[in-house]
């Protein structure tokens, strides 16, 4: 599918977070943005870390403390597939959104979503992610959503 470069202007930011002077947990609230993504992806994990649901579901809770959410409900954490799709997969409602992450056993990568209207330091999420599992190497994107 191809896109034209109009198209492409019409769903990227005008701004570069990175060249704002504000940071992106504060660019969120009334009159701001309606909230702040930020996506993880983590490469090279501790293998045994990606592979243990108890691990995962203790990341989404010592996060959540972390960044200041309330968690509604309890982490659904889920093995299945199969191939290179095969591993965990994990959602945690909170109060003000949810936290997503699957965990490829294949490559012993993860990519872990953190979407809320609460503000919180995306890069916060992407050292402490990248100390919990153990990764050698991470990278974030954050997206204001409006």
């Amino acid at each position: 599918m191809s896109s034209s470069a109009g198209s492409e202007s019409a769903i990227l930011p005008t701004e570069s977070l990175a060249a704002s002077s504000i940071a992106p947990q504060e660019m969120v609230g009334e009159g701001k943005a309606w909230g702040l993504c930020t996506s993880v992806d983590l490469q090279d994990c501790n293998p045994d870390l990606i592979r243990n649901a108890d691990h995962i579901r203790r990341y989404v809770v010592e996060l959540c403390e972390l960044i200041g959410m309330k968690r509604f409900g309890e982490c659904q954490v889920v093995d299945f597939g199969s191939g290179r799709v095969a591993g965990y997969s994990m959602v945690q409602l909170i109060s003000t959104s949810l936290i997503s992450g699957h965990f490829a056993n294949d490559t012993n990568n993860a990519y872990l979503d953190i979407f809320s209207c609460k503000g919180y330091d995306p890069a916060v999420v992407e050292t402490f992610s990248k100390d919990f599992f153990g990764a050698r190497r991470s990278t974030a994107t954050v997206t204001l959503r409006y």
